[in-house]
């Protein structure tokens, strides 16, 4: 399994456009970058290649990447930084299936699977939606698969397993989640070779928030920000608890001090891992 990090920015990225912070200048000087939001895995036994999230930068990712083109698709949840990116694979796929959680969200009184129906529905001679249940194993690219529910509200939302039947080679990713990620899907989570949590900023920032910081640990500091994502903090915590062999940590926010900004084990777009 060969994981390529497309994508390991929040919904502005990083360098920002337009902006001048610390963060932003030290990341053109350095020539790095936090796109949004998505990851390749290729199965180096069958030759086929899985995309989790279609990042609204989609084409500059696999430009720089120098990836091949999926021949299948996850959506985590419909967020345009993770959804946006499928009109691009107009004119380069054909058949592409797209799984999808099949849960309906009370929020938008449909599915993620059936919001792409609607919303692509262009491009119905190009992509088939697949339905899938939470937990549920389904096999893509010679991989298991599986959508774990995780806390984003106010929307569903759903972190990712993906395993190798015959290396055991496992993945995870969290989704966009707050701390508060229900048991059963910490239990999935669990045991990675590599884990990816979202970590959009550091707990120091949750004073800056309307709401502040919640799921506070045992010395305080919070573990999410506002509700729907996870501090620095929280991240590590939960990484701690899950106890993959490495990790690292995405969907990162521009507001990070500069000084802590590029420090591990926060990812940058290109980082390539093999499990």
């Amino acid at each position: 399994m060969r994981v390529t990090l497309l994508g390991t920015g929040d919904t502005t990225g990083t360098p920002t456009v337009g902006c001048g912070c610390d963060t932003c200048v030290t990341a053109r000087e350095r020539g790095v970058s936090r796109s949004r939001f998505s990851v390749h895995v290729a199965n180096e036994r069958t030759g086929e290649s899985l995309l989790v999230d279609f990042s609204p930068d989609f084409r500059q990712q696999f430009l720089a990447a120098d990836v091949p083109l999926p021949d299948a698709g996850l959506v985590t949840h419909i967020h345009f930084d993770h959804l946006d990116g499928l009109g691009n694979v107009y004119r380069l796929v054909d058949g592409l299936p797209v799984h999808a959680p099949a849960e309906t969200d009370p929020a938008t009184d449909e599915s993620v699977a059936e919001t792409i129906r609607r919303k692509y529905d262009y491009l119905e001679d190009r992509i088939g939606v697949h339905a899938r249940d939470p937990f549920e194993p389904f096999e893509t690219c010679g991989f298991e698969v599986r959508f774990v529910p995780v806390d984003h509200p106010p929307l569903v939302c759903y972190g990712v397993v993906v395993e190798d039947p015959e290396t055991g080679a496992k993945l995870s990713l969290t989704g966009d989640t707050s701390y508060d990620v229900p048991e059963r899907s910490r239990e999935a989570l669990a045991g990675a070779d590599l884990l990816l949590a979202d970590a959009i900023v550091p707990a120091a920032l949750c004073e800056h928030h309307p709401i502040g910081g919640r799921h506070e640990g045992p010395d305080g500091v919070p573990r999410t920000f506002g509700t729907k994502h996870m501090t620095r903090e929280g991240a590590l915590a939960l990484a701690d608890e899950l106890d993959p062999d490495r990790t690292r940590l995405v969907h990162l926010a521009h507001y990070y001090p500069a000084d802590e900004a590029f420090e591990e084990p926060l990812a940058v777009d290109g980082e390539v891992y093999e499990l």
